[in-house]
């Protein structure tokens, strides 16, 4: 009898994309194929850029949480909604709202445009960034408890936010309110106790994507402010500290980046044009508007950044980026920054520059407590890395996905 060897059957992987991009697959003999992904639908407020040139803080948040490196396993595909962009978009799921001439307000005709979107992307979310009165428009159309409203900023001055009457109206109505900070979310609890307190989901960095921090030692010797150049954020303070700083300071530079708007074209204001004047007497280098790119890279390479804020910082972006960069900081404790900075920075006052100077002139001459404020600002800032915040994310979708 011949015998003949045992024939074995091949394996064969099936793998296919999924919205998402990423490659999905299977072995057909021992496992069953992946859940569908879930959609959600990030809405940008209308004025907000969704580029390399044109992103203030909300979209370069949404950019850096919804790329598919954050989370390579979501069960969720994000897609981006925002207005019309004129430059370069970056590489992202994005859906334009068009805009159409009626004869509404501005918000009104945005709203019109966001719901014509999503009648096209049918989510199964719908998360709304910084706009209340967006929300609320939003829920007479889709299911209430499938959107959730994210606030970047203090909601007692936005429309639809304004009164307790409205901000319960949408306790009570939305999946969820989610909030920066621990700040934002006690002003929009203000006059409130009978609805739920909001989740705190605070910013992130992709602290793998960062420019390498300089060491303590090789850093440059300057000092730096990044920001919008507005007495808001206390460049008129920063400039009149150093102004009295840098003659006691020999070597060292202070050097500002920023304009008064997030964009290369922005305009000469009359409080930029008075203190440029102001700082080129005090020998402080003025830069200009820079990308983010290149802000990152002057915070990984000065030895002190400064962050004076007067104006109540919902989160304090531009700490913890100085934070995650190796810088040692000085800030305010204005809002938000008392929570993210507190014991990993030297406190100021915005409205004394004598005493900003002093604790430049303390800073610039002691190494030691550089490098110390550097490192314990650099742990403090490994707990907000983009994956364990698309990780929490995540969990809040799922939650809102519960009947």
């Amino acid at each position: 009898m011949q015998f003949f060897p045992e024939m074995k059957t091949p394996r064969i992987r099936l793998c296919w994309k999924s919205s998402s991009g990423a490659v999905r697959g299977r072995d057909p003999l021992t496992a069953s194929p992946p859940a569908p992904l879930r959609s959600v639908a990030t809405v940008l407020p209308p004025r907000e850029g969704f580029g390399p040139q044109s992103a203030g803080a909300i979209s370069l948040l949404q950019a850096r949480l919804a790329r598919p490196e954050a989370a390579p396993h979501s069960p969720f595909a994000v897609t981006i909604v925002g207005a019309q962009q004129d430059g370069e978009v970056f590489p992202l799921p994005f859906s334009a709202v068009t805009p159409r001439r009626w004869p509404l307000g501005d918000d009104a005709r945005y709203a019109a445009g966001v719901r014509r979107v999503l009648d096209n992307l049918r989510p199964d979310l719908i998360e709304v960034h910084n706009k209340p009165d967006l929300a609320s428009r939003l829920a007479r159309w889709f299911p209430p408890n499938r959107i959730a409203l994210f606030l970047h900023n203090d909601p007692r001055s936005m429309r639809g936010g304004g009164t307790p009457a409205e901000r319960r109206r949408l306790s009570a109505r939305l999946g969820r309110i989610v909030c920066v900070s621990g700040y934002v979310a006690g002003c929009w609890m203000e006059g409130l106790t009978d609805v739920p307190a909001p989740v705190i989901e605070p910013n992130c960095l992709d602290l793998a994507a960062l420019p390498r921090p300089a060491p303590a030692d090789t850093r440059a010797k300057s000092i730096l402010f990044a920001g919008r150049i507005v007495a808001d954020k206390g460049a008129d303070s920063f400039v009149a500290a150093c102004a009295r700083a840098l003659p006691a300071l020999p070597g060292w530079a202070a050097v500002m980046i920023g304009a008064d708007r997030f964009r290369p074209d922005s305009p000469e204001t009359p409080f930029t044009a008075k203190l440029r004047g102001e700082a080129e007497a005090a020998g402080i280098s003025l830069f200009g508007y820079r990308d983010h790119a290149g802000v990152l890279a002057a915070l990984s390479a000065a030895a002190i950044a400064v962050v004076p804020s007067r104006w109540q910082e919902p989160f304090g972006l531009t700490a913890l980026e100085a934070m995650a960069s190796g810088a040692a900081l000085i800030a305010s404790r204005r809002g938000g920054l008392a929570e993210l900075t507190e014991g990993v920075s030297l406190a100021i006052d915005p409205d004394d520059p004598a005493g900003i100077s002093e604790a430049i002139i303390d800073l610039a001459r002691n190494s030691a407590a550089r490098a110390k404020l550097a490192e314990a600002a650099l742990d403090r800032a490994r707990a907000y890395d983009v994956p364990d915040a698309r990780r929490r994310l995540d969990q809040l979708r799922t939650e809102l996905l519960v009947p």
